[in-house]
C-alpha cells in the first residue's frame, strides 16, 4: 500500500492510507520505531503495528509492546514466519517470535521488574524534537522542518535536554546513543 523512509513519513503514510497492518523497524531516522508505535496506536486504533527489526534485546521488546506493538519480530526470522505474522495480525491476533514471546514471559512472571522509558516523560513532540537534535539540526532548522517559530524550537529544545538531564547536545548524544535511540 506504501513505502516511507522514516518515522515521520511512516505516520504520514499510515494517516493517508490507513492500511491494516503496518510493518515498522525501530530503527529509522527522524523518529524512532517505538514513537511510530505510540502515534499509530493512539491515531489508528484499529490498525495493527508488527515491529520488524534487528533488536532483541529485551527493552525494546517490551517498550515496543508497551507503546501498542501487536508483534514483534528480527529480521533474521523466515520468510514464512513474517507471512504467519501478517496473517495473524490481520486475523485481530498478536504474533511473536521466539526470543519476543520469552521476554514477554519472563515481564509477565515478574511484573516488579520494570525497564525504565529511555524518553523519560518527554511529550510526543519533544521526542520528535530530540531526535532532530541528535541528528544535528540547528534551531533554526528544527523550526523550519516542525513549521514552529524559533522561540518555540528553542523551547522545546531546552525543556529537552532539561528534562533527561543533560547539559548539550554532545551529551544528549551520548545518551541516545547509550538508550539505543539512534537510527
Amino acid at each position: 500500500v506504501a513505502q516511507a523512509a522514516d518515522g515521520i513519513e511512516t505516520v504520514e503514510q499510515a494517516l493517508q492510507t490507513r492500511p491494516d497492518i503496518v510493518v515498522v523497524d525501530l530503527s529509522m531516522p527522524r523518529l524512532n520505531g517505538i514513537e511510530v508505535v505510540r502515534r499509530l496506536r493512539e491515531a489508528l486504533p484499529e490498525t495493527r503495528v508488527l515491529v520488524l527489526t534487528m533488536h532483541k534485546e529485551e527493552e525494546y521488546v517490551l517498550h515496543a509492546v508497551r507503546a501498542g506493538a501487536s508483534g514483534y519480530l528480527v529480521k533474521d526470522s523466515a520468510t514464512a514466519e513474517l507471512l504467519a505474522a501478517v496473517r495473524s495480525l490481520h486475523a485481530g491476533r498478536g504474533h511473536f517470535g521466539p526470543q519476543a514471546a520469552r521476554t514477554l514471559a519472563e515481564q509477565m512472571q515478574n511484573p516488579e521488574r520494570v525497564v525504565a522509558d529511555p524518553y523519560g516523560a518527554l511529550t510526543a513532540r519533544e521526542r520528535e524534537v530530540f531526535h532532530l537534535i541528535v541528528e544535528g539540526l540547528t534551531t533554526k532548522e528544527i523550526a523550519r522542518r516542525l513549521g514552529i517559530s524559533a522561540k518555540t524550537a528553542e523551547n522545546h529544545r531546552s525543556r529537552v535536554l532539561d528534562k533527561i538531564d543533560v547539559r548539550n547536545t554532545a551529551e544528549l548524544v551520548r545518551y541516545a546513543v547509550r538508550h539505543g535511540l539512534l537510527d
